[in-house]
């Protein structure tokens, strides 16, 4: 087993990097632009992508964790990532975009299940591999 992975790693490092670039956006770029509930919004959706990031860094440097496993929980958190957090970005955003974001708003849960599973994912296969 590789003591890290360094697509899962980088990736996690980029994404962090962006969600930093994103959050400072919506703390100094937004407050003309939407009001504060949308705002309120729009933080949420940075908080769980860092959450998720912080976790894709950890897991790219778990020697202890399968490759297989590894790249199922990268997919499951990445695509949480664009679902959930995308998608609440596009919904806080409604008011100054030329089409109406609510219409995607149905993806918001398919991300947050996604990152569920991720979590459920990474938990049982831990508790497996400790058994073989």
């Amino acid at each position: 087993m590789k003591v890290f992975d360094r697509n899962i790693v980088a990736t996690g490092v980029f994404t962090m990097a962006f969600t930093i670039a994103i959050g400072a956006f919506g703390a100094h770029g937004l407050k003309q632009l939407v009001d504060g509930a949308a705002l309120d919004t729009f933080e949420v959706g940075v908080r769980y992508q860092m959450y998720h990031a912080l976790a894709i860094l950890i897991l790219g440097f778990a020697p202890w964790i399968s490759s297989r496993l590894k790249k199922t929980i990268f997919l499951l958190f990445i695509v949480g990532i664009l679902f959930f957090s995308g998608s609440i970005y596009l919904l806080s955003l409604n008011s100054v975009l030329p089409f109406n974001a609510a219409k995607i708003g149905f993806i918001t849960p398919i991300g947050g299940v996604l990152f569920i599973v991720g979590w459920l994912y990474w938990g049982f296969g831990m508790i497996k591999s400790r058994k073989e």
